[in-house]
């Protein structure tokens, strides 16, 4: 079928390429603008929950997916002093069983390619490189995506897939502002054979302490392990240099477990990512222009659906805009009540998780109890609103 809106989407993230993906194969013609010369992978490891796997079918790459990916046993949460398991989600066929499809840890890159390749399949999208969108205008029913150095590209609809960001929801909301939590996280994947047999383990671990987490799990074909270590006290003057800096942390964890310690001493210091995300908004389209993802609800990491959530706006947005007979407005206003409360409370409750994770003092035995008490049915209850697949 041929569709007769011609799409923009700003920025080639994993937001923007599966927004591409749904609106191609649903037959509308499609530009990807990024920024960048070249759409090229990158990154670490990445969590994906099983909720935006019947996506993964629905575009033929499931197979594609599976084939890059790892399948944890289980998620497990871990006292840092301690190294008391408090938190077991198993992953095999019991949650299969309720959820239908798996839980997997893949590479960015390879994720991030995966769907760009599909892209390049596809007939109907035009990815365009090294074009920066400086913001968004309107003139008549003609959406304009405004540039750096390419003057002004103009669509039937602009998406700002721009990420956390983003210059079209500054643009759009110019009040609505990150909000820092005073944490920075660093990534590392180290290759198998320099990570102890200890260390090596199957299942997604978290080591929850004072301040800080740590994060680790085994990524396929032989990359290695992907280590995550996140710490507040942004604020604190890093030191300077790879060793120097692993000092300070160490200092930082001089409670933690000798476990725990061993896994910080494998990892890289020498870069930092500073963590952020937004209040829940409304409001996510202007006229002709429309936001998703991390552009309009940037989330922290603590229930791993940033990207799952981008990747559902995509396919959403793409469906309201078959259903609404290319009504733009009332597909973005359609588009937004789908998505607006599921999307606040992910970026709410992660925010809670948060704090949960990162207690210290008399209220780590208050978490540790809460935590020791649920059965893994009680996780799965608690976790079925996102897990399990949603019938828009």
């Amino acid at each position: 079928m041929v569709r007769n809106l011609d799409c923009i989407i700003v920025g080639g993230g994993l937001g923007g390429l599966t927004a591409a993906l749904a609106l191609g194969k649903a037959g509308y013609k499609v530009t990807l603008l990024e920024q960048s010369e070249k759409i090229e992978p990158i990154g670490y490891g990445i969590q994906i929950g099983p909720n935006i796997f019947p996506i993964f079918k629905e575009f033929g790459i499931d197979q594609e997916i599976l084939q890059k990916a790892h399948l944890p046993s289980a998620l497990q949460l871990v006292d840092a002093n301690t190294a008391e398991m408090i938190g077991n989600i198993p992953l095999g066929d019991r949650f299969r069983a309720r959820f239908k499809y798996p839980y997997i840890c893949i590479h960015r890159a390879d994720f991030h390619m995966i769907l760009l390749d599909a892209c390049a399949r596809s007939n109907n999208i035009e990815l365009r490189k090294g074009v920066t969108v400086t913001g968004y205008g309107q003139v008549g029913d003609r959406a304009i995506a405004r540039t750096e150095y390419h003057g002004d590209i103009e669509g039937d609809i602009v998406i700002g897939a721009d990420g956390i960001n983003s210059r079209l929801r500054e643009q759009m909301h110019p009040q609505s502002k990150l909000q820092p939590v005073g944490y920075v996280a660093h990534r590392t994947i180290i290759p198998f054979d320099q990570v102890p047999d200890i260390i090596r383990q199957d299942p997604v671990i978290m080591w929850a302490g004072d301040g800080y987490h740590v994060i680790y799990y085994p990524m396929p074909n032989n990359i290695g392990m992907n280590f995550v270590l996140v710490m507040g006290g942004e604020s604190e003057e890093p030191a300077t240099g790879h060793e120097a800096r692993r000092a300070q942390i160490l200092k930082r964890c001089t409670n933690g477990h000798p476990e725990m310690l061993a896994v910080l001493k494998l990892m890289d210091f020498t870069s930092r990512w500073k963590l952020a995300d937004r209040k829940p908004l409304k409001g996510w389209s202007d006229g002709r222009t429309v936001l998703l993802g991390d552009a309009v609800h940037a989330t922290f990491q603590s229930l791993a659906q940033g990207a799952c959530m981008a990747i559902e706006d995509a396919v959403v947005l793409a469906d309201c805009l078959g259903n609404s007979g290319e009504d733009v407005s009332a597909a973005f206003m359609t588009y937004e009540k789908l998505r607006r409360a599921r999307t606040a409370r992910v970026q709410l409750e992660s925010r809670d998780l948060w704090t949960v994770y990162h207690v210290g003092g008399a209220d780590v035995e208050s978490r540790n109890t809460q935590f020791l008490n649920r059965t893994p049915d009680d996780f799965y209850d608690c976790m079925d609103w996102i897990w399990t697949e949603v019938e828009w």
